[in-house]
């Protein structure tokens, strides 16, 4: 499989190293830069870990050569989605906020877990990253909070700061950086004089890598569409 690496960082870097190991071969690792350099290359999937610049040329690039497109760049917006959804008519998209085959894990336990709960316990969430991270709260956060309150029936507070006043209906979502961690997410569930938590801790940016290069060896054999993890699990 010929793979095209987005991003020239921590993440591309063991994302090719990691594509080398299992046998796959890296046409190129380029940024918004030099994406000239392989203008006239043809891969059969792009992985982008980089950052959300990258997401109109990266999807032009796609359907121009048909190649799948495996995205894992975090702080998307509106447009940034549209782009992915436009190309998943016509190319297979893979599209996920986390990698980790355990936070794929953990949202089905919160699915399980949290209409059993919300009705008696309050759901906070504290996300915790390096210093490098430049979004906040993470992707992986967001996508547990869609995980909890797929009906949005709650309100999201992101922080809390001077008299918020008494607790209504809502879900509380803290981040914290600092140092070299690769990525923490704890959901609590605060009941009366109990509390349950469901915790999913990163050590290293390898298991998103490793997911990353599964989704790769995955999507490059499907029709046009729009993946997720679950498609992952479900296989």
């Amino acid at each position: 499989m010929k793979i095209l690496v987005i991003g020239k960082g921590r993440m591309g870097s063991l994302i090719e190293t990691t594509a080398l190991s299992h046998g796959h071969e890296v046409i190129g690792k380029v940024d918004i830069f030099d994406s000239d350099q392989i203008l006239n290359t043809s891969c059969d999937v792009v992985i982008d870990f980089s950052h959300r610049d990258n997401v109109k040329w990266v999807c032009e690039y796609c359907k121009e050569k048909n190649a799948s497109l495996v995205m894992g760049t975090t702080g998307l917006e509106e447009e940034h989605m549209e782009s992915l959804h436009a190309l998943s008519k016509t190319n297979a998209v893979f599209f996920s906020y986390n990698y980790s085959y355990g936070v794929a894990v953990m949202r089905k336990a919160l699915e399980l877990v949290t209409p059993l709960l919300e009705k008696d316990f309050d759901i906070e969430m504290v996300e915790k990253h390096h210093n490098q991270k430049a979004d906040a709260p993470s992707g992986t956060a967001m996508m547990l909070l869609d995980t909890l309150d797929p009906e949005k029936e709650y309100k999201h507070v992101f922080g809390r700061q001077g008299m918020v006043g008494k607790r209504q209906k809502e879900i509380g979502i803290s981040a914290i950086r600092g140092g070299s961690v690769a990525g923490e997410h704890t959901v609590f569930y605060f009941g009366q004089d109990e509390t349950i938590s469901i915790t999913h801790n990163a050590t290293s940016r390898q298991i998103f890598v490793n997911g990353a290069i599964k989704a790769a060896e995955f999507i490059v054999n499907q029709e046009p569409g729009f993946y997720s993890m679950d498609d992952l699990l479900n296989q």
